[in-house]
């Protein structure tokens, strides 16, 4: 059975390596001139660190990373609302998105990898199975799928970036008025770290002038950081179906979702396991992977209408009044809800 996999980023290396790995022959399609990935750091959320040690890569994966404990969450001040303690939680393993893909990269032989080639229909591609792994834009998906909506503005704008340091600090979310931080320590002393606030589609702003007055150590990690990447953030409205007839829909192409969870890489490699353990089998494909996906949506959605959704001083005040008041043990099960997800086992054909 042979595969093509149109898009080399997370998601469509992740599924090469899936297919792989349950005999599957694969080649994988990159529009861009070299196969790569841009952004910041990715937290590898306990779920995804699951699908990644059925890929086999888990020991090179906590080679390149570094296990963390969630610090918490603090106000824009700086006082901590949720603190968390070191035991008790799964660890999250904190990378940059290079190295994440490099690893995915660097399990799939040179020669099924093709780069600098666009791929807008499947009508010509000579395969069993096409994986639509090209992205929250993908043109495969407006192609199969005309009727379905596109890409939507999120009401918010973000940037990332990587501060070299060395810094000393633990993972943390900031939640403010009409905004949030977050900070991801990386081993060697560097912290990938993010901010976003409620904007205008394409607003012109300045993020120390946007986050000026928010706790230490933001401004400096901001100001010391050589290249800014800025994004308006966009999700993809839930779609009828991941699926038309041999082409499965994958990551950001199917499920593009809000980052104030930081499950969107990690669905992506659930997506990709997931498919391999389908083995063709699409429709079981898409009755498993919508409903999971589509719950984590909806959750990405609903913490930012409690995070970076709430402007007034009142409705601020309230929310961090809950949060200071939601015992350790809640907060660690209510942080931890999207990453239970496992390995499915087995599989009966729908077909």
């Amino acid at each position: 059975m042979k595969a093509i996999v149109v898009g080399g980023g997370i998601g469509g290396l992740a599924a090469a390596v899936s297919l792989r790995r349950v005999g599957w022959e694969v080649v994988v399609y990159e529009r861009a001139a070299a196969f790569g990935e841009i952004g910041a750091g990715v937290g590898v959320m306990p779920n995804a660190m699951r699908a990644l040690e059925w890929m086999g890569l888990d020991a090179e994966i906590r080679r390149l990373g570094t296990p963390r404990v969630s610090g918490g969450v603090r106000s824009s001040d700086g006082r901590w609302l949720v603190h968390l303690p070191d035991v008790g939680q799964e660890q999250i393993i904190a990378m940059h998105r290079a190295d994440l893909h490099g690893v995915l990269l660097r399990a799939l032989p040179s020669e099924i990898l093709f780069n600098d080639v666009e791929v807008t229909s499947v009508e010509d591609l000579d395969a069993d199975l096409v994986v639509a792994a090209d992205g929250i834009n993908s043109r495969l998906r407006a192609d199969l799928l005309p009727s379905a909506p596109g890409p939507v503005y999120a009401g918010a704008t973000a940037w990332r970036g990587v501060a070299p340091g060395p810094f000393d600090l633990p993972i943390s979310q900031t939640l403010g008025p009409g905004g949030e931080a977050g900070i991801l320590p990386l081993g060697d002393g560097r912290v990938c770290w993010y901010l976003a606030a409620v904007a205008p589609v394409g607003a012109d702003l300045d993020p120390a002038e946007v986050f000026a007055g928010w706790h230490d150590p933001l401004p400096e990690l901001v100001a010391s950081t050589p290249a800014v990447i800025r994004h308006d953030i966009y999700e993809l409205p839930l779609l009828p179906t991941f699926v038309s007839g041999r082409v499965a829909l994958l990551g950001d192409a199917a499920h593009a979702m809000t980052p104030y969870l930081g499950q969107g890489a990690c669905m992506a490699l659930e997506d990709a396991v997931t498919l391999a353990l389908c083995d063709g089998d699409l429709a079981r494909y898409d009755a498993v992977r919508r409903p999971r996906t589509r719950a984590v949506w909806r959750g990405s959605r609903a913490a930012g209408r409690f995070g970076i959704g709430l402007r007034s001083p009142i409705a601020v005040a309230l929310r961090d009044f809950v949060l200071r008041a939601t015992p350790s043990s809640a907060a660690v099960r209510g942080m931890g809800k999207f990453a239970t997800w496992q390995v499915p086992t087995q599989f009966t054909r729908t077909g």
